[in-house]
């Protein structure tokens, strides 16, 4: 509890601002979804013929996982708050679709009636009978979504849309507990501060007469307050929401994908640019894989990122594996300048290779030491990996190929959850990359790659050729990271993060003063 409560300390700014960030996301998800439920909703009572087609619509969408929602919006909407903020408002409108025309379509026949024969317009129907006579059951559904809206917006951080999960899934990399609950409880409360203040907006709008308790004491007051506290938040909100949003910035955005090593490099890059020029720098770390980070580039959500040769040839080219890392780098170098206006600098020094990797007990008890003993045996084993590598061709799939390695079962796991499966003993083996830190602290065997399967992994900053055009001082600042690091310190580095628990900004702000490049 200690630990935790240091944590929270140590980073309270980072955790408030998150806290911010996602309050604002989630209001505008559920604001928008609300503008868009409540007047479809009440248009399918009107126009019935549209209400199966229409729902059934919103149901489907339900249906599709968050995730692969995610991946459909990107190339649309590129990385950052528009595609989490679209993702939860279509999720979110269900409940408040449904619950609308639900409680309009059951309206008692004899109260409408008697409002028609009042001589009431379809319009004033709508406002002074059915609209208050439905508010509890709308209430509901918007209470559903609103709740829902916060669980659903933690997925924001992993294509750099912020907010609270960016703490959730660092923890899970790092395999930080604190971190994990210095995302997961703010995200708690806040899901049922949430349903206590939509609840008193709830009995504030319901009409007294069919309130479950219409004696209610200090309405008057409740209303005030409430508000009070709405037109601030709101006005909040949407200032700090234009401000990250829609105003166009003169910055560059620096990404990363969503492991420690990448984070540690992403963060060195920005200040490195930062300390040493005076553009402005935006950070997009702890994206997706591989294929968010380069189609966020692509589409020009990012600036720049670190990619590795091997990846670029084999994942993103589709071309056939070399060991050759002159080979590997010119190609990918000359096929992304011509297919797609992004530029390779000089590589940064070091290879993060892909390995396998082993408890020492399994490697003992097997006589394991290459990818070729492992193969003989793999049947009896069961492989823990990304999702990511079990379905590369410069992965599992290349190793079935060239090895002819089938385990037992695999498992795809999120990066650091490899290794507390492999330490749980729900995994008898994992990929890993040759420069992790935790291969040292979970004292794991990593085995040879005896055939020489896996190309050249050398990690190298990829650029728009448009944002060199325009800031042409970045090339030559960049470069100044040409060779600084070896397998040797990249493993150093990433070990204060995974296991000393070290901030990767602060390793990386570190790194670059002691070799005086800021």
């Amino acid at each position: 509890m200690k630990a935790f409560i240091d944590f929270v300390i140590n980073r309270k700014d980072q955790i408030i601002s998150l806290v911010i960030e996602h309050i604002q996301l989630t209001f505008i998800a559920v604001l928008l979804a609300i503008i868009i439920g409540v007047p479809l909703g009440i248009f399918i009572t009107r126009k019935r013929s549209l209400a199966k087609p229409i729902i059934g619509f919103a149901n489907l969408v339900q249906a599709v996982p968050s995730l692969a929602l995610l991946g459909f919006l990107i190339p649309i909407l590129g990385i950052g708050s528009k595609p989490a903020i679209l993702m939860v408002l279509l999720y979110s409108l269900l409940p408040i679709l449904k619950n609308t025309y639900a409680a309009i379509s059951n309206l008692n026949k004899d109260t409408m009636e008697a409002a028609r024969a009042m001589g009431m317009t379809k319009t004033e129907m709508l406002i002074k009978v059915e609209l208050p006579l439905s508010l509890p059951l709308i209430m509901a559904g918007i209470r559903i979504s609103a709740v829902t809206a916060v669980g659903l917006m933690t997925i924001a951080a992993f294509v750099g849309g912020g907010g609270l999960g960016y703490l959730v899934f660092s923890g899970v990399q790092t395999v930080n507990s604190n971190m994990i609950l210095a995302g997961a409880i703010p995200a708690c409360i806040l899901a049922l501060l949430i349903d206590f203040l939509i609840g008193k907006i709830e009995d504030v709008v319901t009409p007294e007469g069919i309130a479950v308790d219409n004696t209610v004491k200090n309405r008057k007051l409740t209303k005030r307050i409430l508000a009070v506290t709405c037109g601030v938040l709101t006005l909040v909100i949407l200032f700090n929401f234009s401000k990250t949003m829609f105003v166009n910035k003169d910055k560059i955005v620096v990404g990363s994908k969503n492991f420690n090593e990448q984070l540690i490099l992403g963060n060195m890059v920005a200040t490195l640019i930062e300390e040493n020029t005076d553009i402005e720098v935006e950070r997009k770390l702890n994206l997706g894989g591989s294929s968010i980070a380069f189609n966020a580039l692509k589409a020009g959500g990012i600036d720049m990122y670190v990619e590795y040769t091997g990846t670029a040839l084999v994942n993103i080219l589709g071309k056939e594996s070399t060991s050759d890392k002159e080979i590997a780098y010119n190609k990918v170098k000359e096929e992304f300048e011509n297919n797609y206006g992004l530029t390779w600098l000089e590589p940064l020094g070091f290879n993060n290779t892909y390995t396998l990797a082993v408890k020492q007990e399994t490697a003992d008890k097997y006589n394991l030491n290459s990818f070729s003993d492992l193969a003989k045996v793999s049947s009896e084993l069961r492989l823990g990996s990304t999702m990511e590598f079990l379905n590369r061709e410069d992965g599992y799939l290349g190793l079935q190929k060239d090895y002819n390695m089938n385990f037992k079962d695999t498992k795809g796991i999120d990066g650091g959850l490899r290794y507390t499966s492999i330490q749980s003993n729900e995994s008898d083996v994992i990929d890993a990359f040759s420069t992790d830190g935790l291969i040292e602290g979970f004292k794991l065997k990593v085995l040879e790659d005896d055939k020489h399967f896996f190309p050249p992994y050398d990690a190298v900053p990829v650029v728009r050729e448009d944002t060199l055009e325009k800031y042409p001082e970045l090339k030559p600042l960049i470069n100044k990271l040409a060779g600084v690091l070896t397998e040797e310190k990249m493993r150093s580095l990433n070990y204060k993060v995974d296991e000393e628990n070290m901030d990767p900004d602060a390793v990386a702000r570190e790194f670059l003063k002691e070799n005086n490049l800021i």
